[in-house]
């Protein structure tokens, strides 16, 4: 394009560069004329050299551009060009924003995989920090069990020897207690059989030399006696017999005293009978219910019959509900202990705010410590507990809905608030439906479901049940949560085997209030092992295996509980264990023999 502009004219077009003769060449303007070059000569090959770079300019480029521009705009590819190079441009301008964005991602990508290297290091840092925290807690309680069990080993040993200074010590005392007993009896007996000796003679002889006067003596004091008799019973008579005589011949006193003898009989029977019923009435209202075997409250009549006992209780659940722990003596697995914890704390609170309970279902097998945990629920809440079992609903018959009437009736009286536990609940709970369950029953069910069909603020309703598949549907519908109290792991069974024996056998055995002592063995060692050998057992049957090992310290000679005692109860519990699981295998698949298990129940009917 450089021709356009008419640059480069001095060449031509054919490749020629000499210039023209008389100094004048194409390049030149009209008429212009160049001096020649310094130093050159006035030949026709010389070069001209211009003055400045606008010499050589020559115009004829400016009207040829023009002139194709005027050709250009009037071309129809005109608009085409401009949109082609408006195009190119456009195309230009996403690339280098699509290699923007491309850079862009590329650094966010960067700066991904920076954050998840540091992630990932942090990560490692907190596992290996875990695994030594874990370590050194695992060190730590190896270390405190071992200083324990090395305390209990030191204490032992104080204790027996303690023990052995204390029986040689009562063991001599003993035996100078008894010389000096028997010395000193020997020694009153001379003196009292010379004392006895020398008064028989000195009263033989007085009686030999007083004889004739005792003998007069006894024989004027007899007949003064009986003149004093007769005499005595002659005026009696006489004063009797007048009495009588002016009694009988008068009608008035005789009518007198006959109606007032009758009027006397009807007051004392009309006063038993008054008594009797009035009685009835108050233990009806202000007494405890007769379906409640145990309760914490106190009722009016005990109040009145024992006024500072009944205060002090008062005062003592003051004080305990504010600080005693709801699990204290508890065992139980970390996810179950956090729930009933959260359970504990939400009663209370709802106790203070004066909201509505929530009634709970507590199943699973018996001895996993429903019962105690419902007691101590309800005096960490502040709270009264009452007690009842399912069993004794069936045996009352017709009374069983007035029974239950009075049962709701004294609870909605309580101050604190109650909780009511029912325990074995599925023995009257049941389904209504089915033919096992006599009218007065259904009746007494009816009741119960009539009693608990709203929230209330006066009353909790604690379930507790082996079989809560056999519960009635209307019952499942007013529960509002379920717990499910399983039976307990290694490390809950050790705790348990732990605290049994510390309360059982070591506190007997240290304290030295009771025949009981304690062999040289490793007792945590023996814990640890207990608690492997007892899988499958409930916390009732780890602590009857405790007092067993008592009752086989205290049926030994010396009473003395060996290792070898314990590991023989340990054998024991653990057959009869098995056993019981035989008999509930081939009672569960009797009971579900022809019957389709409920996939929603926790567990088959039948098994615990």
């Amino acid at each position: 394009m450089s021709w356009l502009f008419g640059l480069n004219r001095g060449a031509a077009p054919g490749g020629g560069g000499d210039a023209a003769p008389g100094g004048t060449g194409p390049g030149t303007g009209a008429g212009l004329s160049l001096p020649p070059a310094p130093g050159g000569g006035g030949g026709a090959g010389d070069r001209q050299t211009p003055k400045d770079k606008w010499s050589n300019f020559d115009p004829t480029g400016l009207e040829r551009a023009a002139k194709a521009a005027r050709e250009l705009d009037a071309s129809r590819h005109a608009k085409d060009a401009l949109s082609l190079a408006q195009m190119q441009e456009q195309t230009l301008q996403l690339e280098q924003q699509t290699k923007l964005k491309e850079y862009e991602a590329a650094i966010e990508q960067l700066k991904n995989e920076q954050i998840r290297v540091q992630a990932e290091e942090r990560r490692k840092t907190l596992n290996e920090e875990t695994k030594q925290h874990q370590a050194r807690a695992q060190y730590q309680d190896k270390l405190a069990r071992q200083r324990y069990d090395e305390q209990m080993r030191q204490q032992q040993l104080a204790n027996e020897e303690n023990l052995r200074k204390q029986e040689e010590s009562v063991q001599k005392q003993e035996a100078m207690r008894r010389a000096t007993v028997e010395r000193e009896m020997e020694l009153r007996h001379k003196n009292e059989m010379l004392r006895v000796e020398a008064e028989a003679r000195a009263r033989a002889k007085a009686e030999r030399e007083n004889a004739d006067i005792i003998r007069e003596q006894i024989r004027l004091k007899a007949a003064e006696h009986r003149q004093t008799v007769l005499e005595s019973l002659k005026t009696a008579g006489m004063l009797f017999g007048e009495g009588f005589r002016a009694f009988v011949t008068d009608w008035d006193k005789v009518t007198a005293t006959v109606a007032g003898l009758t009027l006397l009989a009807v007051g004392v029977y009309s006063a038993k009978n008054a008594t009797a019923v009035a009685g009835r009435y108050i233990e009806a209202r202000l007494g405890k219910p007769s379906l409640v075997r145990e309760t914490s409250r106190i009722t009016v009549l005990e109040a009145l019959k024992h006024p500072i006992k009944a205060s002090f209780s008062l005062v003592g659940k003051r004080l305990t509900s504010k600080a005693q722990d709801a699990l204290e003596g508890v065992v139980l697995s970390p996810q179950l202990e956090a729930r009933v914890r959260d359970i504990a704390i939400a009663t209370r609170n709802t106790k203070k705010n004066k909201s509505l309970y929530r009634n709970i279902l507590m199943y699973g097998p018996p001895g996993t410590g429903k019962t105690l945990f419902a007691k101590k629920l309800a005096v960490h809440s502040g709270m009264d507990y009452a007690i009842m079992t399912g069993g004794d609903v069936a045996p009352m018959g017709r009374e069983g809905v007035t029974a239950m009437h009075k049962l709701f009736d004294w609870a909605n009286t309580s101050r604190f608030g109650l909780l009511l536990f029912v325990d074995e609940a599925d023995a009257f709970l049941r389904k209504r439906a089915t033919e096992k369950i006599s009218e007065d029953l259904r009746a007494t069910l009816n009741a119960f479901l009539h009693r608990t069909g709203q929230h209330s603020n006066k009353f909790m309703l604690v379930l507790a049940s082996n079989q809560p598949e056999q519960f009635d549907w209307a019952i499942n519908d007013r529960i509002d949560e379920m717990v499910n109290f399983d039976l307990p792991q290694l490390e809950e069974r050790e705790r348990l085997v732990r605290m049994y024996f510390d309360r059982h056998v070591l506190k007997p055995a240290t304290e030295g209030k009771q025949r009981l002592k304690l062999a040289q063995f490793d007792y945590g060692k023996k814990c640890s092992e207990i608690a492997r050998l007892t899988e499958g057992m409930s916390g009732r049957e780890i602590s009857q295996l405790a007092v067993a090992w008592q009752a086989a310290a205290y049926a030994s000679e010396d009473g003395v509980l060996t290792e070898a005692m314990i590991d023989a109860r340990v054998a024991d519990a653990v057959q009869q264990h098995q056993q019981k699981m035989e008999w509930l295998k081939t009672e569960g698949a009797e009971a579900t023999k022809g019957t389709d298990r409920n996939p929603l129940l926790p567990f088959p009917k039948g098994t615990p």
